[in-house]
């Protein structure tokens, strides 16, 4: 089978030759920075630069020898984008790691601290204080007032500056569709993996981005027709752009990959009946625009924590795909997930614990698990490997090969 091949056929509920491996095909199922440059001297590799393709979280662009060395069967859409060395800038990671930042979301120093501005405003965007590895949010556009009509720009502003990873800031301008077309067409005829398109679409996520988390909960609880509006407003250029995307790109991708952090480690952030509320509608809105516009397309959902309760109506919605099954949440336990979910949901991770095991494991112990996760998951197909979320900082380079091993050799 080749890489494209293997991920459908698990995608279709059916057992591939062997299973599927997902690193780095999208923000999260890769590897970040530090543990990459380690990684590759540890496999005595060549030194090549390091780039740090999503800013925020300091994740590295995984390079074609590792991809190869791996037996990795996917590919992000945005490695068509930002080639050329004028896109990169020198900056140095928290250890001392040289590496190449985005040009247009180079870190700035103030008052003793790291900040991320917005390409479009300059204003600070994301924070990165002393002894931190990763930045984390600094503006919240309606925490003091909320302007719906101001929405669409402050959307655009968090899509396309500094925190956005490619295509993002290249495909911004006026002939942004026809540059997203034509990388995305450029990398269908250079790969047989299966590539996956970052779209977002996200809804909760974008609500606690601006009015910050408790005034959202709050909003929702409290305030349902306010939060109506604004969510249809939302939704209204999601729709949007979603067109523009299936238009551009759809053609040319396998997987289409929404975001919406629903759970946390003790469950869901909101009930079942807030869910269909609120997100349900509005998700089956965009994912049937998917089907209709691009029906060979599969829609995935990032979705983190823990959200059995919702995997019914994501499904009713139109999900084929979850990622990325975070196992040590409540209630998602892999064996229950697989039996009761297995024939119409997709897992897309779950294969190995980043939180205690990968981290802390000696490599024994993580080969032992990778085996077990496979052995559950992996029946009947639908089922992708990725560990759960992206291979932290202090990964150690030889628990993260013999996680790969395991699985190439299962």
């Amino acid at each position: 089978m080749t890489s494209r091949e293997r991920v459908l056929t698990a995608l279709n509920h059916q057992e591939p030759d062997r299973v599927p491996i997902d690193l780095s095909g999208h923000r999260s199922s890769g590897i970040a920075a530090m543990a990459y440059a380690r990684l590759r001297r540890y496999l005595g590799l060549p030194p090549r630069p390091i780039r740090v393709y999503d800013p925020v979280q300091q994740l590295a662009i995984v390079d074609e020898d590792v991809l190869q060395r791996f037996q990795v069967d996917t590919l992000e859409l945005g490695r068509a984008f930002a080639l050329e060395d004028k896109y990169w800038v020198d900056w140095t990671l928290p250890d001392g790691t040289p590496c190449c930042m985005p040009a247009w979301a180079k870190p700035d120093r103030l008052n003793g601290e790291w900040v991320l501005r917005s390409s479009v405003t300059g204003k600070v965007i994301a924070r990165m204080p002393e002894g931190v590895w990763y930045f984390e949010q600094a503006s919240f556009p309606f925490l003091e007032r909320e302007d719906l009509d101001r929405l669409e720009a402050e959307f655009s502003e968090c899509m396309w500056s500094g925190i956005a990873s490619p295509p993002g800031p290249i495909a911004a301008g006026p002939d942004g569709m026809a540059v997203l077309a034509a990388g995305a067409r450029a990398l269908r005829q250079q790969t047989d993996r299966a590539i996956i398109g970052l779209f977002g679409g996200n809804l909760l996520e974008l609500g606690q981005w601006f009015y910050r988390n408790d005034n959202f909960f709050m909003l929702l609880a409290g305030e349902p027709e306010r939060a109506h509006r604004f969510l249809d407003k939302l939704t209204e250029i999601h729709l949007r752009n979603l067109e523009g995307f299936l238009a551009a790109a759809g053609a040319h991708i396998d997987i289409i990959l929404f975001g919406d952090d629903l759970g946390m480690q003790s469950g869901p952030q909101v009930s079942p009946a807030m869910y269909r509320e609120y997100f349900q509608p509005r998700e089956r809105a965009m994912w049937q625009m998917v089907k209709q516009r691009a029906p060979h397309l599969k829609i995935m959902l990032h979705c983190c924590g823990g959200v059995r309760e919702l995997l019914p109506g994501l499904i009713d919605a139109g999900l084929d795909a979850i990622n990325p099954v975070q196992i040590t949440c409540r209630g998602m336990e892999p064996s229950a997930l697989k039996r009761d979910f297995g024939e119409r949901l997709t897992f897309w991770g779950g294969g190995c614990d980043t939180r205690d095991v990968l981290i802390q494991g000696t490599p024994e112990q993580i080969r032992e698990h990778v085996r077990r996760q496979i052995r559950i998951l992996r029946p009947g197909g639908g089922f992708v490997f990725q560990q759960v979320h992206n291979i932290l900082a202090d990964v150690p380079p030889a628990n993260i090969v013999a996680m790969y091993e395991a699985v190439i050799g299962a």
